[in-house]
C-alpha cells in the first residue's frame, strides 16, 4: 500500500509539473519571460514542488529496491543530483554584470540581477576590446575583451570572448556585450561554485549510466533486442516525377555569357561569394523559383540589369494578398514592375501604413521585391569592386552607385566607374567574345585587389556546384509520395517472399541510398562553403533530420517492418518543412555564440532523437490503422510494431536527454547560466518528461498493452512538434532561429 501511494505521489507530481510547464510557456508568451519566471518558473511554490516530487521519487525507488539494479538506480540518482544542483544555483548562485571602459580606472563592483551593487574581492580593468571580423567582411566573428585583474599584490591578465570564459576565485566572467564605439565591454558575472559542481557531477553520472545501460545484462532493452519477432523483414513500392513548360522569354544574355558575369565575386549577405549566388537568391525572391521561362537565374539577373526596359514589363514578381493584387491592378499572382507605379505615384504607399497587420505584411513583402529590383537596376546591389584602404589595409567592396573614397588612385577610380559601361556597350553590339573578355578583366581586378580576402578557388567552385545541384523540392515531393504509397501498400499486402517484392525492396533501398548520397553531398558542400557544420538554423537541422531518417532506414530497415516507407516519408516531410521559408536559405557566417563544437553535438543528438520519435509515431499510426482494419494477423503486427517502438524509445530518450544537458553546458560556457527557462528549453524538458513515462512499464502497467503504447507514441509526438515548430513559429524565444 505504501508503494502504491509513493508511486501515485511521485508520478502524479511529475505529471503536474509537466502540465504547469506547458501552461507557463503560454503565460510567458502573453506576459513576458520575467513575469513567467517570477510567478511560475522560479517562484517559491514551484521550487518546493520540484523538491517534494524529487523526495517522493527518491523514496519510491528505494522502496522498489532499485539500488539492486545499479545502472538504472544511477540514472535516477543522476537526475536527483541535477535537480539538487539547480536548487543550489537558485538559492546561493549570484548573477550580475559589470561594464568596463578602456580609458577608465579599475572597478571592484558589479550590478546584481535585481539592480543592487555587490563587491568583488579584487578589481578589474579593461585593457583592450577587440571586435574580430570574418576575413574580408564586416560580419562579426568574435568579441574579445583583454582584461587585467588585481588582487592585492597579485596581478592576472585574462582574455574573455564568446565561448571562452575567464575564471578567478569562483567568479566566472562571460562576454555579454560591447559599446558602439568599440572602447567598452559588458561582462556577465556568475558566482556559483557549489551549484555548478553538483550539476556537472549529475551530468557526468547520467552520461556514464546511460552508456552502461545498453550493456547491462538482463535489462528489458536486452530482452526486447533478442525477441524472435525482430528477425522478420519486409517491403514494397515507389516512383514519382514532375514537369514544367515555358513560353516566350524576354531579352537577356546568352547562357554562357551570363555565366561569365556570375563568375565574378560579390560582397553579399555579409560575405564574399559568387555573383551566381546573388542571382539565384534574386530570382527566387522575385519569382519563387530559381528559373524563369527556361532562363537560368544568371540570365534573369543579367536581363534585369542590362535590359531593364524589356524586363520591367515582365510579370514575374510574385504577389501575396488579394488586396495588394487589387491595388496593383493585376489578375493572378504575378505583377510587372511597371504595375507598382500609377498616375498617383507609388501604388503601395497607403497599404504600407495600414492598421491591418496581414495586409501590411503582404504590402511590405511586395515593396521589398520592388526595392530589390531597384537596387539591382541602379547597381547598388552589385558590390563587385574591392578596394584596399591604404590606412587600415581593410578591403571594402563598392558598387557602381557608391561614392568612392577620395584617396582612391585615379586609374582605379576610372576602372570602377567605366568598366560595366564598357561591358554594356559590347552587349549592345552583341559582341559576346569582347563582353566575356571585359568580364574576365573585372575578375582579374577582384583577385588582385582582394588577394587573401576572397574565398579560395576550391570554395568558390564548391559554391557554384552547390547552387547548381538544388533539386530539394522535387526530391521532397518524390520521397513523400513514395513513402505514402509504400505505407498503404505495406498495410494491404503481405507477399513478402515473392520475387516481385524482393525486386521492389532492392529498388527502394537503391533509391534511399541515392537520396542519402545527394543529401550528404549537399550538406558537405554547404559546410565546406560556410566553414562550419551545417546545423545552425531551421533549414539545416531539418535537412540533417532527413539525412538521419535515411541513414537509420538503410542501417536497420531490413530488420524492422515499415521502416522503408517511414524513411521515405520522414525524409520527404522534413525536407518540405525545411523549405517552408525558402527552397534553400542563404549560407551565412556563423554567429559568434554559435562557434562551439558543443552546438554541433547538441543539435546532432537531439535531431537523432526526434527522428526516432517520428518513427515511433508512424509505427503508432500504422498500428491504429491495423486495429481499425482488423484484418487477419493484425494483432500480431500491432505487437510487432510495439516491440520496435519500445526498442527505439530507449536510445531516443537517452539521446534527447544528452542533447538537452550538452546544450545546458554550452549555455553555461556562453552565457554563464545552464538553464534560462526559454520556451524551447522548457518544451525539450516537457518532451523528455512525457516520453520518460512510457519507460516505466513496471510501475505504469497501462503502457504494457501494445495499443495503449502506440496511442501514447502518437499523442506524445505533439510535444516534439511543439518543441520544434510551436516554439519557432508561435512561442518565440532566443532559440527561434532553430
Amino acid at each position: 500500500m505504501k508503494n502504491k501511494l509513493l508511486k501515485r505521489f511521485a508520478f502524479g507530481l511529475f505529471a503536474l509539473i509537466t502540465l504547469i510547464l506547458v501552461a507557463a510557456t503560454i503565460v510567458e508568451k502573453a506576459y513576458g519571460t520575467s513575469f513567467a519566471g517570477e510567478v511560475i518558473y522560479c517562484s517559491p511554490w514551484m521550487v518546493a514542488l520540484w523538491g517534494v516530487a524529487a523526495h517522493f521519487a527518491f523514496f519510491y525507488i528505494v522502496r522498489r529496491r532499485l539500488y539492486k539494479q545499479i545502472v538504472t538506480f544511477s540514472i535516477h540518482i543522476s537526475f536527483l543530483l541535477i535537480i539538487t544542483g539547480a536548487f543550489l544555483t537558485h538559492k546561493y548562485g549570484i548573477q550580475g554584470r559589470v561594464h568596463l571602459r578602456e580609458d577608465d580606472s579599475a572597478v571592484n563592483q558589479y550590478i546584481l540581477a535585481d539592480g543592487e551593487r555587490a563587491q568583488f574581492p579584487f578589481s578589474l580593468q579593461l585593457q583592450r576590446f577587440e571586435l574580430q571580423y570574418y576575413n574580408g567582411t564586416f560580419a562579426p566573428m568574435d568579441y574579445v575583451s583583454h582584461i587585467s585583474l588585481s588582487d592585492g599584490e597579485e596581478s592576472v591578465a585574462g582574455i574573455i570572448s564568446m565561448n571562452n570564459i575567464f575564471k578567478y576565485r569562483g567568479y566566472r566572467f562571460y562576454q555579454s556585450g560591447y559599446d558602439k564605439d568599440g572602447k567598452g565591454s559588458t561582462l556577465s558575472v556568475s558566482y556559483d561554485p557549489t551549484g555548478i559542481a553538483v550539476t556537472y557531477i549529475g551530468y557526468l553520472c547520467l552520461f556514464v549510466s546511460m552508456l552502461a545501460f545498453f550493456f547491462q545484462r538482463g535489462s528489458l532493452f536486452k530482452r526486447l533486442l533478442q525477441h524472435p519477432a525482430l528477425r522478420r523483414g519486409v517491403f514494397a513500392i515507389a516512383a514519382v516525377a514532375s514537369a514544367s513548360s515555358v513560353s516566350a522569354s524576354p531579352q537577356t544574355l546568352p547562357k554562357e555569357v551570363a555565366e561569365s558575369l556570375c563568375n565574378l565575386h560579390v560582397y553579399y549577405n555579409d560575405r564574399i561569394c559568387p555573383l551566381q549566388t546573388l542571382a539565384r537568391d534574386f530570382t527566387a525572391k522575385l519569382y519563387g523559383k530559381t528559373t524563369y521561362k527556361g532562363l537560368t537565374a544568371e540570365q534573369v539577373l543579367a536581363g534585369w540589369f542590362f535590359f531593364y526596359d524589356d524586363w520591367k514589363h515582365e510579370p514575374m514578381i510574385k504577389i501575396k494578398g488579394e488586396e495588394v493584387c487589387r491595388v496593383l491592378g493585376i489578375e493572378g499572382k504575378f505583377a510587372k514592375l511597371s504595375d507598382f507605379i500609377g498616375s498617383g505615384g507609388y501604388k503601395l504607399e497607403p497599404l504600407l501604413s495600414s492598421d491591418e497587420a496581414p495586409m501590411r505584411r503582404n504590402a511590405e513583402s511586395a515593396n521589398e521585391k520592388f526595392n530589390l529590383v531597384s537596387m539591382l537596376c541602379t547597381g547598388s546591389l552589385l558590390k563587385i569592386f574591392p578596394y584596399r584602404e591604404s590606412a587600415k589595409g581593410n578591403v571594402v567592396w563598392y558598387s557602381l552607385s557608391d561614392k568612392l573614397p577620395q584617396e582612391m588612385p585615379y586609374e582605379q577610380w576610372l576602372f570602377i566607374g567605366n568598366s560595366m559601361n564598357l561591358v554594356a556597350e559590347q552587349i549592345a553590339r552583341n559582341d559576346w567574345e569582347e563582353t566575356r573578355r571585359l568580364l574576365d578583366k573585372i575578375g582579374m581586378y577582384q583577385r588582385r585587389e582582394a588577394a587573401g580576402e576572397i574565398p579560395s578557388g576550391l570554395i568558390f567552385e564548391a559554391e557554384k556546384i552547390y547552387n547548381s545541384t538544388n533539386i530539394n523540392r522535387i526530391l521532397a515531393m518524390s520521397c513523400t509520395a513514395t513513402g505514402i504509397i509504400c505505407f498503404i501498400f505495406s498495410l494491404l499486402y503481405d507477399g513478402k517472399g515473392s520475387r516481385m517484392m524482393r525486386g521492389l525492396r532492392t529498388a527502394l533501398q537503391i533509391g534511399l541510398s541515392l537520396v542519402l548520397l545527394y543529401l550528404t553531398m549537399r550538406m558537405a558542400l554547404r559546410g565546406f562553403i560556410g566553414g562550419h557544420l551545417p546545423l545552425s538554423n531551421g533549414f539545416e537541422t531539418m535537412q540533417f533530420m532527413a539525412w538521419c531518417s535515411l541513414l537509420l532506414t538503410l542501417v536497420i530497415g531490413n530488420r524492422f517492418r515499415l521502416f522503408v516507407p517511414f524513411g521515405y516519408l520522414i525524409c520527404g516531410l522534413t525536407m518540405m518543412v525545411a523549405m517552408m521559408g525558402e527552397s534553400t536559405p542563404r549560407i551565412t557566417q556563423l554567429m559568434p555564440v554559435l562557434q562551439s563544437p558543443l552546438l554541433s553535438i547538441h543539435v546532432v543528438v537531439i535531431m537523432l532523437a526526434y527522428t526516432l520519435f517520428a518513427f515511433m509515431m508512424l509505427n503508432g499510426v500504422a498500428a491504429l490503422i491495423l486495429n481499425c482494419l482488423r484484418s487477419k494477423g493484425s494483432e500480431e503486427k500491432i505487437e510487432h510494431l510495439a516491440l520496435i517502438s519500445r526498442l527505439m524509445l530507449y536510445p531516443a530518450l537517452f539521446l534527447l536527454t544528452i542533447g538537452i544537458f550538452v546544450g545546458a553546458i554550452w549555455a553555461n560556457i556562453s552565457w554563464g547560466r545552464y538553464w534560462g527557462w526559454d520556451p524551447k528549453e522548457v518544451w525539450a524538458l516537457i518532451t523528455m518528461l512525457v516520453y520518460s513515462a512510457a519507460l516505466h512499464t513496471q510501475s505504469l502497467r497501462w503502457f504494457c498493452k501494445p495499443l495503449n503504447f502506440h496511442l501514447y507514441s502518437v499523442v506524445a509526438f505533439i510535444t516534439v512538434l511543439t518543441t520544434y515548430f510551436g516554439v519557432n513559429f508561435v512561442l518565440g524565444g532566443m532559440h527561434g532561429y532553430a
